[in-house]
């Protein structure tokens, strides 16, 4: 038997995940500097993850990527990353959001240019057979039964 989830905890006492990306090599050391807080997890919530993600200086928070079918939020609280998307660049601010609507092919990450940490929450949902494509790099993924599954764009595996 599981213990029983809090009904409140501070955010920081929520471990960082072991692992700082779920890609193959050579992307998974790319996220070197990254640190992710599964927040909606610590709750046990199955529709949609919360993250509270810390980016070191120089540190990005993705592959730039879009999903087919999971709509994405960010919010910054404090630092000022970059976020990258189709559009260009452009330098976000602590107060300031950002959505990325399922399905639009819309590129995005976040990129720490400055010296200093970034510290947002990313929400995400979880819909079932959500897929990635990542414009600036030969790989894809696949969400398949809850998991990631990451081939090339061959359809090759790594």
């Amino acid at each position: 038997m599981s213990p029983p989830t809090p009904p409140a905890l501070r955010a920081s006492d929520v471990a960082p995940r072991t692992r700082p990306s779920n890609y193959p090599e050579p992307y998974a050391s790319r996220m070197a500097g990254r640190e992710k807080r599964a927040l909606g997890e610590a709750f046990g919530l199955a529709n949609f993850g919360v993250n509270l993600t810390r980016l070191a200086p120089g540190a990005f928070s993705a592959l730039r990527h879009a999903h087919s079918r999971q709509d994405e939020f960010v919010y910054i609280l404090s630092g000022h990353p970059t976020l990258c998307t189709d559009a260009g660049r452009t330098r976000l601010a602590p107060g300031m959001c950002a959505g990325f609507r399922a399905g639009t092919g819309d590129a995005h990450c976040l990129h720490n240019e400055t010296d200093a940490e970034v510290v947002y929450l990313e929400v995400g949902d979880r819909t079932p057979g959500d897929a990635a494509t990542y414009p600036d790099d030969d790989i894809q993924a696949t969400l398949v039964a809850g998991a990631w599954q990451f081939t090339r764009k061959d359809g090759s595996s790594f």
